[in-house]
């Protein structure tokens, strides 16, 4: 990996390092580093800082605990901001690329909607506390994190992060409404399963294509039933006390001997065929991917912050 071409094009830039004196300047370097070089703790990161140059940072003598300390209070809303700086210019880069040819579906869809966007949630596992400093407090989960990508470049778009690790993911509409324009085509999971929800999008303008939930539906229209695809219209939440109702597709494609239902608000199969459909959905797990390199290659499956966490509340 070419360190110097990163921090001189992207990092650098993101976070503004105009004094070299910032403290930012230095944690930035070690937070980085432990991540590249897949550094296994911070005995090991104190002893590389004394002997070698860690990116921009020129080998410095520090003692371990004072390396420990600028953890503890190194805020996590910096690296939030660094993030957000970054994403335009991932952005900007894919554009430039020509050589990589686009699916079908994608391309297909692209001609339908502005915007092809996923989102989906993840939980960060419990912190295990290797420093002194933190082993007599409690260990409780770091939060949960959702990210709305681009399905055509698998970028992310928006990022936000939930202090409540149990949070219901239907608990994060309003922050989904607020992102998400008109014109776009929405993917999610059955975590976001709301009737009034769906018909909130559907309002504003937005598409969107979800699995379907176990639940009862009344038959308007039979578009299409082959021994491979059923491709219907129908009217969720038709029994009385439930959401107010709503018309829907109910797309359900077979696979060997298994049927796999998807329910989308594009009614008409001329602007989404039954496949398109099923392999868009598909697709969605490209989040579930980026969330695994993070997590594993990356390990950073531990949110570890000298912020304390405000949450106190009980699971959702």
């Amino acid at each position: 990996m070419n360190t110097t071409g990163i921090q001189s094009t992207v990092v650098l830039p993101a976070i503004g390092t105009t004094r070299p004196d910032s403290g930012f300047t230095f944690n930035g370097a070690y937070v980085l580093t432990l991540l590249w070089r897949q550094v296994a703790s911070v005995r090991e990161l104190h002893r590389l800082l004394n002997r070698e140059d860690l990116l921009w940072c020129k080998a410095t003598c520090v003692s371990q605990q004072a390396l420990s300390k600028r953890f503890l209070e190194f805020p996590a809303s910096i690296f939030e901001q660094v993030m957000m700086e970054l994403i335009p210019k991932l952005q900007a880069r894919w554009v430039k690329r020509k050589n990589r040819p686009l699916p079908v579906s994608i391309r297909f869809a692209k001609t339908k909607f502005q915007r092809i966007l996923a989102v989906d949630g993840s939980t960060l596992e419990a912190l295990f506390r290797h420093l002194e400093s933190l082993q007599e407090k409690t260990v409780c989960l770091a939060g949960k994190i959702y990210t709305i990508v681009d399905i055509t470049t698998y970028l992310p778009v928006q990022i936000t992060f939930e202090e409540n690790p149990n949070c219901s993911d239907a608990k994060m509409w309003d922050w989904l409404h607020g992102c998400v324009p008109n014109g776009t085509l929405l993917i999610f999971d059955r975590g976001f399963y709301d009737f009034t929800e769906f018909a909130a999008l559907m309002t504003n303008g937005v598409a969107w294509i979800t699995r379907l939930k176990k639940a009862s539906y009344r038959v308007q229209r039979t578009l299409t039933h082959t021994p491979q695809v059923v491709d219907q219209i129908i009217e969720l939440g038709h029994k009385r006390g439930r959401a107010k109702p709503i018309i829907v597709r109910l797309v359900e494609i077979r696979r060997e001997n298994t049927w796999y239902r998807y329910i989308t608000s594009v009614t008409n199969p001329v602007d989404l065929p039954p496949y398109l459909v099923a392999d868009l959905y598909g697709r969605r797990w490209h989040i579930e991917t980026a969330f695994g390199l993070v997590k594993r290659l990356l390990k950073m499956s531990y949110l570890w912050t000298g912020e304390p966490l405000r949450w106190t509340g009980s699971p959702a």
